[in-house]
């Protein structure tokens, strides 16, 4: 009799136990079953097509999966002008890196670009991790040395240079391209003006002083159309061509006088269809990138009333004048850009072009002596 009892309780007790524990089961698998997969991500709430660009994203020519390309990092934005970083495909073309302003990339990068101009005194802005060895600096300037301002500490920190300069490892300008075979004749713009200038900086502490006071003097003897901030006559981006090829002479005064320091400011006048009048380097420094017969310098006159008095006698000899743009049966001037934000799209882009393209390695041991020299 106890013995049946006993049976009896223990068999009760086995019941109860696997009715609890098949509950607490059936709880824990409700939890589940409405929480999110541990293996899969819950669906998005809209496509992702349509979602916000995520807060501090970066611009970026990086795709999600990176191909197998070298990685050039644009360490500052010049002057904080931005552009979209696939400009350098859609505009020159240019897909032989991957261009990239994400700083995480550093230790990724073949090549980091850094704008002087951006530099601290102290150089603390600069990456402060350890350089890969594989990884090539490349030291990014494009003013004239009136205009550089000397940092301590940038001597055998480099690898590369950017610039205007002919002789630097990545030679930066707006080049005159040669024709395959014959091209369209060239149709003279309508001119309605003999001489312009469009200048937006006077400030002599820039050097700019050399070419105001030639251009005081060039106004006694001809009339010169002025445009531009110095002038308080602005001009909109979209009338910069059009205006000056409505000239038969534009003034290509650079700020200041020193070799190979050409800049935009012949490019403009050629490809607009007018004569350069040009101050700056030497004439055969003009001649190691244009034809001579292209443009006008300042230095083959005496002064500014004979260079004034020949641009009058053009303007009166049409058959003198058009010789000026024979140098167009043979090449092409291809537009610069003109936006603000664009200003330094073009060297930007070819250096990316170049970390992609070459693999030598070297040091800038000397900077100064190199640009000031």
């Amino acid at each position: 009799m106890l013995s049946s009892i006993y049976v009896t309780g223990v068999l009760r007790v086995i019941l109860i136990s696997i009715i609890s524990l098949g509950g607490f089961v059936a709880l824990v698998l409700m939890h589940y079953s409405s929480a999110p997969s541990l293996f899969c991500p819950p669906l998005p709430a809209f496509p992702p097509q349509y979602s916000e660009r995520p807060q501090g994203q970066h611009n970026s020519s990086l795709a999600k999966t990176l191909p197998d390309k070298p990685i050039m990092l644009l360490w500052f934005w010049p002057e904080h002008y931005r552009f979209d970083l696939s400009d350098c495909a859609t505009l020159f073309n240019i897909d032989s890196c991957l261009l990239t302003d994400d700083r995480s990339m550093y230790n990724k990068a073949d090549g980091v670009l850094i704008f002087h101009k951006s530099i601290k005194r102290d150089l603390s802005n600069l990456p402060r991790s350890p350089r890969p060895p594989f990884q090539k600096w490349i030291w990014f300037h494009v003013e004239s040395p009136t205009n550089t301002n000397r940092l301590s500490g940038l001597e055998n920190l480099f690898n590369l240079t950017l610039s205007y300069r002919q002789d630097a490892d990545i030679p930066i300008r707006w080049r005159l391209t040669a024709r395959k075979g014959q091209g369209e004749d060239f149709v003279l713009p309508k001119k309605d003006k003999l001489v312009c200038w469009i200048v937006s900086n006077n400030n002599p502490a820039t050097g700019s002083g050399q070419r105001y006071n030639y251009y005081r003097e060039l106004v006694k003897h001809v009339k010169v159309e002025v445009f531009g901030k110095a002038f308080g006559r602005f001009l909109n981006y979209e009338d910069y061509y059009d205006t000056i090829s409505s000239c038969k002479f534009y003034l290509s005064f650079e700020n200041s006088v020193h070799r190979d320091y050409i800049t935009e400011k012949l490019n403009g006048p050629l490809a607009a269809g007018t004569v350069p009048v040009v101050l700056g380097p030497p004439r055969q420094n003009y001649e190691d990138f244009i034809p001579g017969d292209s443009f006008i310098h300042v230095n083959d006159f005496p002064d500014a009333k004979a260079l004034a008095e020949f641009l009058l006698k053009l303007d009166k000899d049409d058959e003198a004048y058009l010789h000026y743009f024979q140098w167009r049966e043979h090449f092409s001037a291809q537009r610069h850009l003109i936006q603000q934000y664009q200003e330094f799209t073009h060297a930007i882009c070819y250096a990316c072009d170049h970390v992609g393209t070459h693999k030598e390695y070297r040091v800038v041991h000397n900077l100064y002596k190199w640009y000031f020299g």
